[in-house]
């Protein structure tokens, strides 16, 4: 299972890659960012495997 931490500053650009992501058995979204610092936040918090940004 893949991790992925979604960081996007629109929240309708974040919902929709949540959609795409969530439709994936092999993946699984751990979390938003609304900015970088908080990504970055989030990323040493959460540990995803991936970070989109």
């Amino acid at each position: 299972m893949t991790t992925v931490l979604i960081a996007d500053d629109q929240p309708m650009q974040r919902f929709g890659f949540r959609m795409l992501l969530e439709s994936q058995d092999d993946m699984t979204v751990v979390g938003e960012a609304a900015n970088g610092a908080e990504a970055v936040r989030q990323v040493a918090e959460l540990h995803p495997d991936v970070a989109l940004m």
